[in-house]
């Protein structure tokens, strides 16, 4: 069973950073889309950046494109998301999700909805005052 445990949340001001971690486990080896959503209090849930384990390849909403870096930590499936410059929009319960192996490098680049993956962590809250 495929279990995804978020960590790396808290509080800054805006300008700072925060680097969070999604630990993944129960995977058998097949490339997957690993992805980050956010979602804020009475808001939809925000696709954020998708990492394909197959080629490394990535993908960014323009809302955190060039501010946002998704990245596979030492041990795989398992990917962290750097953010810098943060801003009080940012701020949002932060999701990592998985597919169960579909993924492709065409396929992760066209999973941007919450309905596109399959397991997901229990979230870890960022908040950015001013």
């Amino acid at each position: 069973q495929v279990q995804l445990v978020e960590s790396g949340g808290g509080s800054v001001q805006a300008g700072g950073s925060l680097r969070l971690n999604c630990a993944a486990s129960g995977y058998t080896g097949r490339p997957n889309c690993m992805a980050w959503f956010r979602q804020a209090p009475g808001e939809e849930r925000e696709w954020v950046a998708t990492f394909y384990t197959g080629d490394r390849s990535t993908y960014y909403a323009d809302s955190v494109q060039g501010r946002f870096s998704i990245s596979q930590a030492n041990a795989r499936n398992t990917i962290d998301l750097q953010m810098n410059s943060l801003k009080p929009e940012d701020s949002a319960m932060y999701y990592c999700a998985t597919d169960y192996g579909r993924g492709s490098r065409d396929y992760c680049y066209s999973s941007r909805a919450a309905r596109d993956y399959d397991a997901w962590g229990q979230g870890t809250q960022v908040t950015v005052s001013l």
